[in-house]
């Protein structure tokens, strides 16, 4: 942020209500103007593509809450991310005060949105960090990441699940969620070296059905217990998906591959996954990601070098503005 004039982020907020209203719509971010010796009001890439199931989000770190003297109204459960173990973050990745994510069927409306709601605020706010992702799915289906696994199988999709894990249960920010983003870089030519049967089992996984290797289908419970005729555990002690149930929470994952190029030095793909993780507490994603930290045997092939955390601001009812109970 530039700017720690509460009065002008909460202006910028309210205008950022109807702009985002509008471009969720498929309309421009405002009324043209009828002099041709100004700007225009909207940068038009958008023109003749429509909505695109566009969703744009909000998000605040409790840096901007301190910036703007709002401390006090920092949630209990928006706990500090800590270092884990086998970080290795980079600053030009990492931390900011606003989250704005936008998400639709054409990354060119995507950008259109976000380059939209800075313009007019260069004096207020800066970006700081971008990534732009894709996922590539079919219907419902369970989306793929880079290493051709299934990223979300375990996903709460019910509402009384949503109700427990997600969303945030009273206070100003009911009905809001808290927002954990982590950019990984993927090291795509050591994964592809790797024996499937090794893929599988650092997994935990089939890797063209999702399915547990203690077996049935995609979304059948994981077992465990399960042991092979040697005695040995099914799904290794050490497997990205024994680890992630051991923490014995759930967060909402929503995660999107990038691809930034090559390594001028290595010739290798520059890959990841832009990893976004919802909950109604950090503290779930602080569970998970201390039990992945040390003994996942995925950090052989995955190193983490950006980390944010966000409150996301709950829904605006109709009159409303974003960040109302916050500011009023």
């Amino acid at each position: 942020m530039k700017s720690k004039d509460r009065d002008a982020i909460k202006a910028m907020f309210k205008k950022w209500t109807v702009m985002a209203d509008r471009m969720m719509d498929g309309d421009t971010v405002g009324k043209p103007s009828n002099n041709p010796l100004m700007p225009p009001v909207d940068t038009g890439e958008s023109i003749g593509l429509g909505a695109s199931k566009l969703t744009i989000t909000f998000g605040i770190s409790k840096s901007l809450m301190k910036k703007i003297g709002l401390s006090s109204k920092i949630p209990d459960a928006f706990k500090d991310l800590p270092h884990f173990p086998n970080d290795q973050l980079i600053d030009d990745y990492s931390d900011g005060d606003i989250m704005i994510q936008a998400c639709s069927n054409d990354s060119q409306v995507s950008f259109h949105a976000v380059h939209n709601l800075v313009r007019p605020f260069r004096d207020i706010v800066k970006v700081r960090w971008a990534q732009s992702g894709f996922i590539s799915a079919k219907g419902k289906e369970t989306p793929r990441n880079l290493m051709a696994f299934k990223d979300g199988t375990i996903n709460p999709r019910k509402s009384n699940q949503l109700k427990d894990y997600v969303f945030i249960d009273d206070g100003w920010a009911k009905h809001g969620t808290y927002c954990v983003v982590r950019r990984i870089q993927i090291h795509i030519e050591t994964w592809d070296r790797t024996a499937l049967e090794e893929q599988e089992a650092t997994f935990g996984r089939k890797r063209h059905s999702g399915a547990p290797l203690t077996g049935g289908k995609e979304f059948d419970e994981i077992d465990l217990k399960a042991k092979d005729s040697h005695g040995e555990y099914i799904i290794d002690k050490d497997a990205h998906t024994r680890l992630a149930k051991e923490a014995n929470t759930s967060i909402l994952r929503r995660a999107f591959n990038y691809v930034d190029g090559t390594d001028d030095r290595t010739g290798n793909f520059e890959t990841g996954l832009l990893f976004i993780a919802f909950q109604k507490a950090t503290q779930q994603f602080i569970d998970i990601q201390n039990n992945l930290g040390s003994n996942d045997k995925l950090n052989e092939y995955i190193t983490h070098r950006g980390s944010a955390s966000f409150l996301v601001l709950p829904g605006v009812s109709k009159g409303g503005y974003l960040g109302e109970t916050l500011f009023d």
